[in-house]
């Protein structure tokens, strides 16, 4: 087993609250919003991989610096995938990503206290309590890149809001607010923005006075219908991703954000 350390990360902030309570702030120091550059992506998946042998914490806070989570992925890194070497760098990371933050025995809090953007909606959603600012939005844009949604949010959505109300947001890319996502399930509370870290903070911390094997056996025994669920579609949604990050419609999208106007797909 072993204690998480934060001496190699640069865009992760390591912290031991009262408690009994690991914090983790995603912290990337060059954007104001987390968003998800191939670095950050990295120290991600080492998280996930380090906190399944984390054995001094009972709980885990995981939020965002300032007033963003994460901003999804930095469209500076996208003309990189055009790799295909690095394309499949990127879903070797991003699966082992995804099914390491799934075995974690802890309990993750996760408090949105702003945007929380493709990966960042799905690492948020497939956590285990979800606090979410009133300011706070909760989006999976792919498809407004013309990509699919391959990091786990062809899997979480559907699992949450079933697959008519899922396809919705999936195929619009549309955010959702946090009355709504309340409403629709998607997180467990929501609160003012400036109660945010004390409010989530106060929960984890309940989390880690309970007894711990029952804590985490129950957490392992409801993801255990999630994984199900990433078994059925994971690897197909992700390589509908690989195929679409190497369509004419993807390139067109970055030169849109680029120009500053509407895309016009082609579906090729």
């Amino acid at each position: 087993m072993g204690k998480i350390q934060d001496t190699s990360y640069q865009n992760l902030k390591i912290e031991r609250c009262e408690g009994d309570v690991l914090r983790v702030t995603i912290d990337r120091p060059d954007h104001p919003l987390n968003a998800v550059d191939e670095s950050l992506h990295s120290e991600l998946a080492q998280l996930f991989r380090e906190l399944r042998r984390e054995d001094e914490a009972r709980a885990i806070l995981l939020t965002g610096k300032e007033s963003a989570f994460s901003a999804g992925g930095d469209f500076n890194w996208f003309p990189k995938l055009q790799d295909p070497q690095e394309l499949e760098h990127l879903r070797r990371d991003a699966k082992q990503l995804i099914w390491d933050l799934l075995d974690v025995e802890i309990p993750i809090v996760v408090a949105l206290n702003g945007p929380a953007i493709g990966l960042g909606a799905s690492i948020a959603l497939l956590s285990d309590i979800i606090f979410m600012a009133k300011t706070a939005t909760l989006a999976d844009p792919h498809v407004r890149l013309g990509i699919v949604a391959g990091d786990g949010g062809t899997v979480i959505w559907p699992l949450v809001l079933g697959p008519a109300r899922a396809k919705e947001f999936l195929m619009t890319g549309d955010p959702v607010s946090a009355e709504e996502a309340y409403r629709m399930g998607l997180v467990n509370h929501i609160v003012d923005a400036d109660e945010i870290e004390s409010a989530s903070l106060a929960f984890a911390q309940r989390l880690a006075r309970g007894a711990p094997l029952a804590v985490r056996y129950t957490k392992q025994a409801v993801n255990k219908l999630v994984k199900d669920a990433l078994n059925m579609t994971y690897d197909f949604s992700t390589a509908l991703e690989l195929v679409t990050f190497q369509s004419e419609d993807h390139q067109e999208a970055l030169s849109a954000v680029a120009e500053k106007r509407p895309p016009h797909f082609k579906g090729r």
